[in-house]
């Protein structure tokens, strides 16, 4: 500990816990697209907030919030990136170009309209420091001078970088189908659908294993049939509700709609099986900006082998 008065500790938790509703869905913006997926982005969101607030109590002044964290969710990112061999290394020296950011004129509006609507998962494509680069100039709208401190480089080499960034996400653009095939549910996720529609949460506390846990981001983690079965006794009080089978990612999960005819969808779960028993739930419902930037896909009908529709 850092031995301070009780009082500027709890100042400074409650401070932290301010700045964390208000910048979670920008550090999930990042954390997504730097990761290439809405659900490992939000899972390094959670880890940032817990490590801050460990940290926070061994640090003698307080440091500036918001800069931290998105230092703290970087430094995170890559430590994951590096664990899956998936970093690219690309000397700065290899930049060649510098843009030109003095003024934001039609080509600079159209670049940053490019990286705002490409889907999450082509990030990855890029090498790290060009994706960090791009997330924070064209979707986060960041200064170049704030950019640089944040990655430990120079402005020119973050225009550098961005130069070629940009280049490389239009040509990974133009070659990528925007939308992903639709799937066919399985059996286990229709029937956990089919009994939520019907209301009948005595059903779904049936297909809980003993062991099940559930996850849910801003909430302590649940475990065992009788704590995970409260998970139901929550959604019984939102009249209307209505879930539909779909993909994100290559991941099958359950879409959460506001009502039947609602055009998208609030959130999104997904579950784990085990023996046809769900052994583990992770639940988006407090973080809706999850589902913001996903590309879901609803499942497709067993009756038809026509594709799902983008959400």
């Amino acid at each position: 500990m850092n031995g301070g008065k009780p009082g500027v500790e709890r100042d400074r938790r409650e401070a932290l816990l301010a700045l964390a509703a208000a910048l979670r869905p920008e550090l999930h913006r990042y954390c997504a697209r730097l990761m290439g997926s809405v659900i490992d982005g939000e899972d390094v969101v959670q880890d940032t907030f817990a490590r801050a607030f460990v940290a926070l109590d061994e640090l003698c002044a307080v440091p500036q919030l918001r800069p931290w964290l998105f230092r703290i969710a970087h430094n995170r990112a890559l430590d994951l990136l590096r664990s899956r061999a998936t970093r690219v290394a690309e000397p700065i020296e290899a930049a060649l170009e510098i843009v030109d950011d003095s003024k934001a004129d039609a080509v600079e509006t159209l670049m940053r309209k490019e990286a705002i609507e490409t889907a999450v998962s082509r990030f990855a494509e890029l090498p790290v420091v060009q994706r960090s680069v791009i997330i924070l100039k064209d979707v986060l709208d960041e200064p170049l001078a704030e950019i640089a401190a944040l990655l430990g480089i120079s402005v020119d080499a973050v225009k550098a970088h961005l130069s070629r960034g940009r280049a490389r996400l239009r040509e990974i653009n133009a070659r990528t189908d925007p939308f992903p095939d639709a799937r066919i549910a399985s059996a286990n996720v229709v029937r956990y659908i089919n009994l939520f529609n019907q209301r009948d949460w005595d059903g779904l506390r049936a297909l809980l294993a003993e062991d099940v846990r559930l996850q849910q981001s801003m909430h302590p983690p649940r475990s065992g049939a009788a704590d995970v079965g409260m998970f139901f006794t929550i959604y019984a009080k939102s009249e209307g509700l209505w879930l539909k089978p779909a993909w994100v990612e290559g991941r099958e999960v359950i879409a959460v709609f506001e009502h039947r005819a609602a055009p998208k969808p609030t959130h999104f779960m997904w579950l784990e099986w085990r023996e046809g028993r769900i052994s583990f739930i992770r639940d988006y419902r407090y973080v809706g900006y999850v589902a913001d930037d996903a590309r879901l896909v609803l499942a497709s009908d067993v009756r038809s082998s026509g594709h799902g529709t983008k959400l």
